[in-house]
């Protein structure tokens, strides 16, 4: 299959080989030559989301992926988001909308009626843009997954693109995987495949050449390029939690954040994870929460379940500890429901039907509804009669009675959160609240750091996606994508 400029796929031997950072990279090297470029992902699935602006819930990939290209995020880019409830069901949405729940084997059968909404999403992303980059999910050679696919191949085939397949040499075997990969594809699929792109390589490109030689003549495909590893690289992670941090050797606020199964939108957490001179730790399960001026309760999918695990492993004991020492703990979104007294899910929309004691630090009560707010709001968060900006992103189902003083102000008048009569509990719905320097530097003060580092999040972020654009442009031949591209 020849390229074309209309629309390019990027799959991947594996989760996390750089499917998604590669579709930002194109989606920023296509803007800058002057080419109006959205990016497209047909079935995704992750906790970490974000609100468009026409009020619809995506991955965070594509919004990211979004920024890359200069453009707002719609639903249209991410049609199918899949936000995994237990082990074997997950919530669907349907163009930035919950329309049901649904178990691994009951998905199966949906995938073909998902597909109409799918290629509706694609067919009005080709009519306004000049390119569409189109990322996979997983692995296309997932036999088990292979009937009504839909992520994959099987969109592929059925919106009749070009694919290149992109492995990361980091975690070895890398011409396994890309010769294995494209062994397991039909002959119609392998076909359409036009190249390899290899990810995240250290040392001299001279040694490899011979495994890239061979790959090329077993397969009959080109090597596009070979990425270089990128030290200090950090751009939002779909999946896997990023735990890598360049502090400074006196670090001034120590930050625990427990880790939930169901742990959603854990990006929340980058912008403090970027600052040098705060000390972010991530605990999991067997871990203690210890050694912190500060514990943050992340988001999460299953409230309540979570909220259980927490308890097992005997959390909830060490938050009290931490709040008798004079520590300080904030929640967000799902974290804030848990400081309260009571999480009800009468219509089982979470979990189980029932009703759940909090940890009791805030004076609200929860209900989970079948209705899920989505809103990027703006406000003022006020501590200590310190108040600043706030910008965030509200995703929840749950409704909260608030019988406590709320610490942000939101532009529509409304009060959003609570804070504890002790001054040493709050918890709030906005997710993104820590992207704001600001923010940062009052929730420090609030804990008692008086002066921090101010560490500019969303420049950060446009700096990583121009510096993996730039090693795009420099280690992947162009022109063999797109012929007629101007350099």
């Amino acid at each position: 299959m020849q390229p074309t400029k209309n629309a390019l796929m990027v799959q991947g031997t594996t989760s996390d080989a750089g499917k998604s950072v590669l579709v930002a990279a194109l989606c920023r090297v296509l803007t800058r030559k002057g080419i109006k470029v959205a990016p497209f992902k047909p079935q995704n699935m992750a906790l970490n989301s974000a609100v468009t602006s026409d009020g619809g819930e995506i991955g965070r990939a594509q919004y990211v992926q979004a920024l890359a290209a200069n453009i707002e995020a719609t639903v249209d880019m991410n049609p199918i988001l899949l936000k995994p409830c237990t082990d074997t069901g997950a919530q669907v949405i349907v163009h930035g909308k919950a329309v049901a729940d649904m178990n691994a084997i009951g998905y199966q059968s949906y995938k073909q009626f998902a597909l109409p909404h799918v290629m509706d999403s694609f067919a009005r992303l080709q009519q306004e843009y000049e390119c569409v980059m189109i990322e996979g999910a997983g692995s296309p050679a997932e036999i088990n997954l292979r009937e009504n696919d839909i992520a994959n191949m099987g969109f592929a085939e059925e919106a009749d693109v070009p694919v290149i397949i992109i492995a990361d040499i980091d975690k070895g075997g890398v011409f396994a995987h890309l010769y294995g990969t494209l062994a397991l594809l039909s002959q119609t699929e392998q076909d359409r495949v036009i190249g390899f792109v290899i990810n995240r390589f250290r040392g001299d490109l001279s040694l490899l050449q011979p495994g890239l030689d061979w790959l090329e003549n077993k397969t009959g495909k080109p090597v596009l390029g070979v990425l270089p590893y990128l030290h200090g690289f950090d751009l939002e992670a779909e999946d896997a939690i990023n735990c890598h941090q360049e502090l400074t050797s006196d670090s001034k606020l120590k930050v625990v954040v427990p880790v939930f199964p169901r742990i959603s939108n854990h990006t929340d957490f980058d912008a403090l994870r970027a600052n040098p001179e705060v000390d972010l730790r991530y605990v999991g399960q067997g871990e203690r929460i210890e050694h912190a001026d500060l514990i943050i309760l992340p988001g999460s999918k299953s409230v309540r379940t979570d909220l259980a695990f927490l308890r097992q492993q005997g959390w909830d004991k060490d938050i009290a500890r931490h709040l008798r020492l004079g520590g300080k703990v904030m929640g967000i979104c799902g974290g804030y429901q848990m400081l309260g007294q009571t999480i009800s899910d009468p219509l089982a929309i979470e979990s189980d039907a029932g009703q759940s004691e909090g940890l009791g630090y805030l004076d609200i009560t929860t209900e989970i509804t079948a209705h899920k707010i989505l809103s990027n709001v703006t406000g003022h968060l006020t501590l200590q009669g310190e108040s600043v900006e706030v910008r965030g992103y509200e995703i929840h189902a749950g409704i909260t009675q608030i019988n406590a003083q709320s610490p942000v102000r939101l532009s529509n008048g409304a009060w959003d959160g609570a804070i504890s009569d002790c001054n040493q509990v709050f918890g709030s719905y906005l997710h993104g609240i820590f992207d704001s320097p600001d923010v940062i530097s009052t929730i420090a003060h609030w804990v008692g750091v008086e002066c921090i580092a101010q560490v500019d999040h969303k420049q950060n972020q446009q700096n990583a996606i121009d510096r993996i654009a730039d090693a795009v442009e420099t280690h992947i031949d162009l022109k063999k994508l797109w012929p007629d591209l101007e350099q």
